[in-house]
Protein backbone atom coordinates (compact mmCIF):
# COMPACT_ATOMS: atom_id res chain seq x y z
CA UNK A 1 0.00 0.00 0.00
CA UNK A 2 1.19 3.17 -1.32
CA UNK A 3 1.85 6.43 1.38
CA UNK A 4 1.79 10.11 0.67
CA UNK A 5 4.37 12.57 2.27
CA UNK A 6 4.36 16.26 1.50
CA UNK A 7 7.88 17.52 1.85
CA UNK A 8 7.91 21.31 2.64
CA UNK A 9 11.46 23.39 1.51
CA UNK A 10 11.23 26.41 4.15
CA UNK A 11 15.02 27.04 4.24
CA UNK A 12 18.04 26.67 2.93
CA UNK A 13 16.80 26.11 -0.69
CA UNK A 14 18.93 27.86 -3.27
CA UNK A 15 20.45 29.47 -0.62
CA UNK A 16 22.32 28.76 2.28
CA UNK A 17 20.87 29.98 5.58
CA UNK A 18 17.30 29.22 7.47
CA UNK A 19 17.30 25.28 7.14
CA UNK A 20 14.07 24.29 7.72
CA UNK A 21 12.03 20.69 6.12
CA UNK A 22 8.70 20.32 7.31
CA UNK A 23 7.66 16.28 6.49
CA UNK A 24 4.14 16.06 6.38
CA UNK A 25 2.49 12.10 6.32
CA UNK A 26 -1.15 11.24 7.86
CA UNK A 27 0.05 10.32 11.10
CA UNK A 28 2.96 12.91 12.10
CA UNK A 29 4.42 16.26 10.89
CA UNK A 30 7.75 16.42 11.58
CA UNK A 31 10.32 19.74 11.06
CA UNK A 32 14.03 18.83 10.51
CA UNK A 33 16.18 21.90 11.55
CA UNK A 34 14.26 25.52 12.51
CA UNK A 35 16.85 27.87 11.73
CA UNK A 36 16.75 31.72 11.33
CA UNK A 37 17.55 33.29 7.52
CA UNK A 38 20.58 35.57 7.71
CA UNK A 39 22.52 37.23 5.24
CA UNK A 40 21.40 39.85 2.49
CA UNK A 41 18.30 42.30 3.88
CA UNK A 42 15.82 40.16 1.19
CA UNK A 43 16.66 36.72 3.64
CA UNK A 44 16.28 38.35 6.89
CA UNK A 45 13.20 39.92 6.64
CA UNK A 46 11.45 36.71 5.43
CA UNK A 47 12.21 35.71 9.45
CA UNK A 48 9.10 38.13 9.94
CA UNK A 49 6.95 36.58 7.50
CA UNK A 50 4.41 33.79 8.76
CA UNK A 51 5.46 30.77 7.77
CA UNK A 52 4.09 29.28 4.65
CA UNK A 53 2.86 25.95 7.04
CA UNK A 54 0.81 25.93 10.49
CA UNK A 55 2.72 25.94 13.00
CA UNK A 56 0.52 24.42 15.11
CA UNK A 57 0.21 20.93 13.25
CA UNK A 58 3.65 20.30 13.28
CA UNK A 59 4.37 17.21 16.16
CA UNK A 60 7.79 17.41 16.54
CA UNK A 61 10.81 19.53 15.94
CA UNK A 62 14.26 17.69 15.05
CA UNK A 63 17.89 19.63 15.87
CA UNK A 64 20.82 18.44 13.43
CA UNK A 65 23.03 20.66 15.48
CA UNK A 66 22.57 24.43 17.64
CA UNK A 67 23.79 26.52 15.09
CA UNK A 68 21.39 29.58 14.58
CA UNK A 69 20.72 28.85 11.31
CA UNK A 70 19.70 26.09 12.21
CA UNK A 71 17.64 26.68 14.94
CA UNK A 72 17.25 29.91 15.73
CA UNK A 73 13.58 30.19 14.86
CA UNK A 74 12.48 27.86 17.03
CA UNK A 75 11.15 31.16 19.52
CA UNK A 76 8.89 32.13 16.37
CA UNK A 77 8.03 29.08 15.51
CA UNK A 78 6.52 28.82 18.81
CA UNK A 79 5.05 32.05 19.06
CA UNK A 80 3.24 31.06 15.79
CA UNK A 81 1.44 27.79 17.72
CA UNK A 82 3.91 25.22 17.83
CA UNK A 83 2.98 23.06 20.80
CA UNK A 84 5.25 19.76 20.56
CA UNK A 85 8.56 18.75 21.50
CA UNK A 86 12.50 19.48 20.09
CA UNK A 87 14.69 16.64 20.24
CA UNK A 88 17.94 16.76 19.19
CA UNK A 89 21.42 15.14 21.34
CA UNK A 90 22.34 16.58 24.33
CA UNK A 91 25.24 18.64 23.24
CA UNK A 92 23.23 20.19 20.64
CA UNK A 93 20.66 21.46 22.98
CA UNK A 94 22.67 22.48 25.08
CA UNK A 95 24.43 24.79 22.48
CA UNK A 96 20.79 26.11 21.25
CA UNK A 97 19.69 27.13 24.63
CA UNK A 98 22.99 29.55 24.55
CA UNK A 99 22.52 30.22 21.45
CA UNK A 100 18.89 31.10 21.94
CA UNK A 101 19.47 32.82 25.04
CA UNK A 102 21.91 35.19 23.25
CA UNK A 103 20.42 35.67 19.95
CA UNK A 104 17.24 37.19 21.80
CA UNK A 105 19.45 39.13 23.66
CA UNK A 106 21.45 40.71 20.43
CA UNK A 107 17.96 41.41 19.19
CA UNK A 108 16.51 43.06 22.35
CA UNK A 109 19.58 44.94 22.52
CA UNK A 110 19.21 46.10 18.82
CA UNK A 111 15.93 47.36 18.52
CA UNK A 112 16.33 49.58 21.83
CA UNK A 113 19.74 51.01 20.83
CA UNK A 114 17.67 51.67 16.95
CA UNK A 115 15.22 53.46 18.91
CA UNK A 116 17.42 55.27 21.40
CA UNK A 117 20.22 56.47 18.47
CA UNK A 118 16.81 56.86 15.69
CA UNK A 119 18.27 54.90 12.68
CA UNK A 120 15.37 52.85 12.29
CA UNK A 121 12.38 53.34 10.10
CA UNK A 122 10.32 51.37 11.97
CA UNK A 123 8.35 53.37 15.11
CA UNK A 124 8.90 51.44 17.48
CA UNK A 125 12.32 48.89 16.53
CA UNK A 126 10.67 45.62 17.84
CA UNK A 127 12.94 42.10 18.16
CA UNK A 128 12.36 39.43 16.37
CA UNK A 129 11.75 37.87 19.62
CA UNK A 130 12.59 38.38 22.99
CA UNK A 131 14.01 36.44 25.69
CA UNK A 132 11.24 35.16 26.88
CA UNK A 133 10.25 33.89 23.59
CA UNK A 134 13.43 31.73 23.71
CA UNK A 135 12.73 30.26 27.44
CA UNK A 136 9.72 29.28 26.10
CA UNK A 137 11.12 27.27 23.09
CA UNK A 138 13.64 26.01 25.54
CA UNK A 139 11.30 24.46 27.55
CA UNK A 140 10.29 22.08 25.09
CA UNK A 141 13.60 20.58 24.57
CA UNK A 142 13.95 16.96 25.11
CA UNK A 143 17.72 15.31 24.56
CA UNK A 144 17.94 12.12 22.93
CA UNK A 145 21.01 9.42 22.54
CA UNK A 146 23.26 9.05 19.59
CA UNK A 147 23.02 6.13 17.43
CA UNK A 148 19.88 4.78 18.68
CA UNK A 149 16.50 4.74 17.49
CA UNK A 150 13.83 5.80 18.53
CA UNK A 151 10.37 5.47 18.02
CA UNK A 152 7.98 8.67 17.27
CA UNK A 153 5.08 6.24 15.55
CA UNK A 154 4.69 2.52 14.63
CA UNK A 155 5.64 3.46 11.07
CA UNK A 156 8.15 5.97 11.96
CA UNK A 157 11.66 6.03 14.07
CA UNK A 158 14.55 8.57 14.19
CA UNK A 159 18.52 8.35 14.63
CA UNK A 160 21.00 11.28 15.64
CA UNK A 161 24.20 9.92 14.36
CA UNK A 162 27.79 11.64 14.69
CA UNK A 163 28.36 14.26 12.05
CA UNK A 164 31.53 16.58 13.06
CA UNK A 165 31.04 20.00 12.56
CA UNK A 166 30.89 21.21 15.80
CA UNK A 167 30.23 19.76 19.18
CA UNK A 168 26.83 17.72 19.02
CA UNK A 169 26.39 18.06 15.87
CA UNK A 170 24.65 14.66 13.68
CA UNK A 171 22.79 13.65 10.47
CA UNK A 172 19.27 12.54 10.86
CA UNK A 173 18.46 9.20 9.68
CA UNK A 174 14.12 9.12 9.67
CA UNK A 175 12.47 6.47 8.76
CA UNK A 176 8.87 6.67 7.28
CA UNK A 177 6.83 3.86 6.22
CA UNK A 178 10.23 1.30 4.90
CA UNK A 179 12.05 4.03 3.37
CA UNK A 180 15.16 6.12 5.13
CA UNK A 181 15.33 10.02 4.57
CA UNK A 182 18.38 11.12 5.58
CA UNK A 183 18.97 14.93 6.51
CA UNK A 184 22.85 15.77 6.27
CA UNK A 185 22.62 18.74 8.28
CA UNK A 186 26.04 20.58 7.80
CA UNK A 187 28.80 17.52 7.47
CA UNK A 188 32.02 18.23 9.56
CA UNK A 189 35.45 17.31 7.89
CA UNK A 190 37.87 14.74 8.56
CA UNK A 191 40.86 15.00 10.55
CA UNK A 192 39.58 18.04 12.66
CA UNK A 193 42.14 19.03 15.24
CA UNK A 194 38.86 19.06 18.09
CA UNK A 195 36.52 16.82 16.60
CA UNK A 196 36.47 12.94 15.65
CA UNK A 197 35.41 12.14 11.74
CA UNK A 198 31.50 12.10 10.68
CA UNK A 199 30.14 9.05 10.48
CA UNK A 200 29.16 8.01 7.02
CA UNK A 201 25.74 7.17 6.04
CA UNK A 202 24.91 3.56 4.57
CA UNK A 203 21.85 3.88 3.22
CA UNK A 204 19.24 6.87 1.86
CA UNK A 205 16.14 7.02 -0.13
CA UNK A 206 15.71 10.18 0.13
CA UNK A 207 18.50 12.16 0.72
CA UNK A 208 18.92 15.59 1.77
CA UNK A 209 22.38 16.63 1.21
CA UNK A 210 23.95 20.37 2.34
CA UNK A 211 26.48 21.95 -0.26
CA UNK A 212 28.23 24.84 1.37
CA UNK A 213 31.24 24.42 -0.68
CA UNK A 214 30.00 21.86 -3.27
CA UNK A 215 31.47 23.82 -5.82
CA UNK A 216 35.12 23.69 -4.43
CA UNK A 217 37.89 22.04 -2.39
CA UNK A 218 39.42 23.65 0.92
CA UNK A 219 42.80 25.02 0.20
CA UNK A 220 45.50 22.94 1.17
CA UNK A 221 47.16 25.43 4.23
CA UNK A 222 49.45 25.09 7.24
CA UNK A 223 46.81 26.58 9.62
CA UNK A 224 49.67 26.97 12.52
CA UNK A 225 51.65 28.66 10.23
CA UNK A 226 49.49 30.95 8.77
CA UNK A 227 48.43 31.54 11.92
CA UNK A 228 51.69 32.59 13.50
CA UNK A 229 52.71 34.56 10.72
CA UNK A 230 49.68 36.89 10.84
CA UNK A 231 50.11 37.33 14.58
CA UNK A 232 54.28 38.03 14.26
CA UNK A 233 53.40 40.88 11.25
CA UNK A 234 50.42 42.40 13.77
CA UNK A 235 52.62 42.75 16.89
CA UNK A 236 55.54 43.55 14.78
CA UNK A 237 53.43 46.61 13.37
CA UNK A 238 52.53 47.80 16.91
CA UNK A 239 49.24 46.58 15.88
CA UNK A 240 45.65 44.58 17.01
CA UNK A 241 45.13 40.92 15.89
CA UNK A 242 40.61 40.54 15.67
CA UNK A 243 39.44 37.10 14.60
CA UNK A 244 35.65 37.37 14.18
CA UNK A 245 34.23 34.47 15.25
CA UNK A 246 31.82 31.85 15.28
CA UNK A 247 31.07 31.30 19.04
CA UNK A 248 30.76 27.43 18.96
CA UNK A 249 33.69 25.11 17.65
CA UNK A 250 35.46 27.89 15.73
CA UNK A 251 36.04 29.94 18.91
CA UNK A 252 37.24 27.04 20.81
CA UNK A 253 39.53 25.61 17.47
CA UNK A 254 40.53 29.29 17.66
CA UNK A 255 41.77 29.29 20.91
CA UNK A 256 43.47 25.90 20.65
CA UNK A 257 45.60 26.70 17.96
CA UNK A 258 46.92 29.76 19.77
CA UNK A 259 47.89 27.72 22.73
CA UNK A 260 49.69 25.53 20.33
CA UNK A 261 51.86 28.40 19.39
CA UNK A 262 52.12 29.53 23.08
CA UNK A 263 53.16 25.65 23.83
CA UNK A 264 55.92 25.40 21.34
CA UNK A 265 57.23 29.05 22.52
CA UNK A 266 56.16 30.64 18.74
CA UNK A 267 54.26 33.50 20.38
CA UNK A 268 55.49 35.32 23.19
CA UNK A 269 54.13 35.05 26.74
CA UNK A 270 53.45 38.33 27.08
CA UNK A 271 50.87 38.46 24.30
CA UNK A 272 47.46 39.09 25.57
CA UNK A 273 45.06 36.51 23.77
CA UNK A 274 41.73 37.83 24.52
CA UNK A 275 37.91 35.47 24.03
CA UNK A 276 35.70 37.99 24.47
CA UNK A 277 32.52 36.19 23.24
CA UNK A 278 29.73 35.41 26.55
CA UNK A 279 28.13 32.90 24.15
CA UNK A 280 31.71 31.75 22.99
CA UNK A 281 32.42 31.38 27.02
CA UNK A 282 29.43 28.91 27.53
CA UNK A 283 29.76 27.13 24.78
CA UNK A 284 33.32 26.27 25.77
CA UNK A 285 32.12 24.74 29.11
CA UNK A 286 30.14 21.91 26.73
CA UNK A 287 33.94 20.23 25.73
CA UNK A 288 34.03 19.37 29.66
CA UNK A 289 30.73 18.25 29.97
CA UNK A 290 30.61 16.25 27.26
CA UNK A 291 33.97 14.34 27.05
CA UNK A 292 33.13 11.37 24.44
CA UNK A 293 32.27 14.15 21.41
CA UNK A 294 35.51 15.62 21.03
CA UNK A 295 39.62 14.80 21.38
CA UNK A 296 40.32 17.45 23.37
CA UNK A 297 41.52 16.40 27.17
CA UNK A 298 40.74 17.86 30.62
CA UNK A 299 44.40 18.59 31.26
CA UNK A 300 44.63 20.45 27.55
CA UNK A 301 41.25 21.94 28.25
CA UNK A 302 42.39 23.41 31.73
CA UNK A 303 46.10 24.63 30.14
CA UNK A 304 44.38 25.97 27.53
CA UNK A 305 41.85 28.50 29.72
CA UNK A 306 45.08 29.48 31.75
CA UNK A 307 46.76 31.11 28.89
CA UNK A 308 43.91 32.76 27.57
CA UNK A 309 41.53 35.63 29.07
CA UNK A 310 37.90 35.26 28.80
CA UNK A 311 36.00 38.55 29.39
CA UNK A 312 33.09 38.00 31.65
CA UNK A 313 31.81 41.57 31.45
CA UNK A 314 31.25 44.68 28.60
CA UNK A 315 33.46 46.70 31.20
CA UNK A 316 36.52 44.75 30.67
CA UNK A 317 35.83 45.11 26.55
CA UNK A 318 36.51 48.68 27.09
CA UNK A 319 39.44 48.04 29.14
CA UNK A 320 41.09 46.31 26.73
CA UNK A 321 40.22 48.53 23.77
CA UNK A 322 42.26 51.33 26.35
CA UNK A 323 45.18 49.02 26.21
CA UNK A 324 47.64 49.85 23.56
CA UNK A 325 49.54 47.47 23.51
CA UNK A 326 49.40 44.69 20.67
CA UNK A 327 47.39 41.78 21.49
CA UNK A 328 44.87 38.95 20.05
CA UNK A 329 41.38 39.43 20.52
CA UNK A 330 38.82 36.52 19.52
CA UNK A 331 35.36 37.97 19.58
CA UNK A 332 31.75 36.84 17.85
CA UNK A 333 30.22 36.91 15.56
CA UNK A 334 31.92 34.98 12.99
CA UNK A 335 29.91 36.80 10.23
CA UNK A 336 30.59 40.37 11.76
CA UNK A 337 26.45 40.36 11.75
CA UNK A 338 26.55 41.13 15.56
CA UNK A 339 28.13 40.71 18.89
CA UNK A 340 31.64 42.41 20.56
CA UNK A 341 33.54 42.21 17.32
CA UNK A 342 31.38 45.46 16.22
CA UNK A 343 32.46 47.33 19.37
CA UNK A 344 36.27 46.29 18.35
CA UNK A 345 36.12 47.10 14.67
CA UNK A 346 34.20 50.27 15.53
CA UNK A 347 37.48 51.62 17.40
CA UNK A 348 40.31 49.90 15.31
CA UNK A 349 39.13 48.92 11.86
CA UNK A 350 40.35 52.37 10.35
CA UNK A 351 43.93 51.94 11.85
CA UNK A 352 46.57 50.46 9.36
CA UNK A 353 48.30 48.42 12.08
CA UNK A 354 45.26 46.57 12.86
CA UNK A 355 44.91 42.92 11.56
CA UNK A 356 41.38 41.54 10.93
CA UNK A 357 41.68 37.70 10.25
CA UNK A 358 38.55 36.28 9.11
CA UNK A 359 38.28 32.27 10.01
CA UNK A 360 35.18 30.50 8.63
CA UNK A 361 32.37 30.78 5.75
CA UNK A 362 30.77 34.47 5.38
CA UNK A 363 27.60 34.83 3.61
CA UNK A 364 26.46 36.78 0.87
CA UNK A 365 24.74 40.34 2.42
CA UNK A 366 27.06 39.99 6.09
CA UNK A 367 29.73 42.20 6.54
CA UNK A 368 32.08 40.01 6.69
CA UNK A 369 31.86 39.16 3.21
CA UNK A 370 32.11 42.83 2.32
CA UNK A 371 35.25 43.25 4.12
CA UNK A 372 36.65 39.91 2.32
CA UNK A 373 35.63 41.62 -0.79
CA UNK A 374 37.27 44.68 -0.10
CA UNK A 375 35.20 47.09 1.10
CA UNK A 376 36.72 50.66 1.68
CA UNK A 377 34.04 51.50 4.04
CA UNK A 378 31.57 49.17 6.82
CA UNK A 379 28.64 50.31 8.46
CA UNK A 380 28.00 49.80 11.93
CA UNK A 381 24.72 50.76 14.18
CA UNK A 382 23.99 53.38 11.35
CA UNK A 383 27.50 55.26 10.62
CA UNK A 384 29.83 54.33 8.48
CA UNK A 385 33.86 53.68 9.20
CA UNK A 386 36.76 53.72 6.76
CA UNK A 387 38.63 50.19 6.37
CA UNK A 388 42.51 51.07 6.73
CA UNK A 389 42.89 47.65 8.59
CA UNK A 390 44.80 44.71 6.94
CA UNK A 391 42.14 42.05 5.69
CA UNK A 392 43.23 38.40 5.86
CA UNK A 393 41.30 34.77 5.74
CA UNK A 394 42.45 31.88 7.19
CA UNK A 395 41.52 29.26 4.68
CA UNK A 396 41.67 25.85 6.71
CA UNK A 397 39.77 26.15 9.53
CA UNK A 398 36.20 25.48 7.76
CA UNK A 399 33.92 23.38 9.77
CA UNK A 400 31.94 22.21 6.61
CA UNK A 401 33.37 19.38 4.14
CA UNK A 402 34.12 20.87 0.85
CA UNK A 403 33.28 19.36 -2.52
CA UNK A 404 35.51 16.02 -2.69
CA UNK A 405 34.39 15.26 1.40
CA UNK A 406 30.75 15.53 0.37
CA UNK A 407 31.52 12.78 -2.10
CA UNK A 408 33.43 11.07 0.64
CA UNK A 409 30.52 11.47 2.90
CA UNK A 410 28.44 9.57 1.07
CA UNK A 411 29.95 6.75 -0.53
CA UNK A 412 29.07 3.99 1.72
CA UNK A 413 25.19 4.62 0.73
CA UNK A 414 24.38 0.52 -0.47
CA UNK A 415 22.58 1.94 -3.74
CA UNK A 416 21.66 5.24 -5.91
CA UNK A 417 18.68 7.12 -3.95
CA UNK A 418 15.04 7.79 -5.06
CA UNK A 419 15.16 11.13 -4.51
CA UNK A 420 18.24 13.76 -4.00
CA UNK A 421 17.87 16.70 -3.18
CA UNK A 422 20.74 19.56 -2.74
CA UNK A 423 20.13 22.07 0.16
CA UNK A 424 22.18 24.58 2.23
CA UNK A 425 24.22 26.26 -0.65
CA UNK A 426 24.69 29.22 -3.15
CA UNK A 427 23.62 28.67 -6.51
CA UNK A 428 26.90 27.96 -7.86
CA UNK A 429 27.99 25.63 -5.30
CA UNK A 430 24.61 23.73 -5.62
CA UNK A 431 24.52 23.64 -9.54
CA UNK A 432 28.45 22.07 -9.14
CA UNK A 433 27.57 19.71 -6.34
CA UNK A 434 24.56 18.33 -8.61
CA UNK A 435 27.24 18.03 -11.97
CA UNK A 436 29.99 16.24 -9.58
CA UNK A 437 27.62 13.65 -8.05
CA UNK A 438 26.28 12.68 -11.50
CA UNK A 439 29.44 12.46 -12.69
CA UNK A 440 31.04 10.39 -9.82
CA UNK A 441 27.96 8.18 -9.08
CA UNK A 442 25.32 8.76 -11.63
CA UNK A 443 23.32 10.08 -9.32
CA UNK A 444 20.36 12.41 -10.22
CA UNK A 445 19.93 15.51 -7.94
CA UNK A 446 16.98 18.29 -7.51
CA UNK A 447 17.63 21.91 -6.40
CA UNK A 448 14.66 22.65 -4.79
CA UNK A 449 13.84 26.53 -4.31
CA UNK A 450 12.73 28.51 -1.37
CA UNK A 451 8.98 27.46 -0.49
CA UNK A 452 8.83 24.37 -3.13
CA UNK A 453 6.10 21.46 -1.76
CA UNK A 454 7.27 18.01 -3.25
CA UNK A 455 4.71 15.33 -3.30
CA UNK A 456 6.44 11.93 -2.72
CA UNK A 457 4.86 8.66 -2.96
CA UNK A 458 6.15 5.21 -1.31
Amino acid sequence: MSTNIKVHFLGASGTVTGSKYLIETHDKTIMIDCGLFQGVKKLRELNWQQLPAKASSIDLVLLTHGHLDHSGFLPRLVNMGFNGRIWGTAPTLDIADIILRDSAKIQEEDAERANRDGFTKHQPAEPLYTTEDAENAISRFQSQPEDDWIEIHSNIRVRFRYNGHIIGATYIELDLYGKRFVFSGDVGRPNDPLLHDPQKPEQADILFMESTYGDRKHIEEDTLAKLKTTIDETVQNGGTLIIPSFAVERAQLLMYLIWQLHKKDQIPDSLPVILDSPMGARALSTFIKYPDWHKLTERDYRDMTDRIRIVESYKETWQIIDDKRPKIIIAGSGMVTGGRVLTYLQQYINREETTVLLAGFQAEGTRGRQLLDGAEEIKFYGKYYPVNARIDMLEGLSAHADQSELLNWVSNIDRKPDRLFLVHGEPQSLDMMRVKLKDTYGWDAHIPELYEIMDLTI
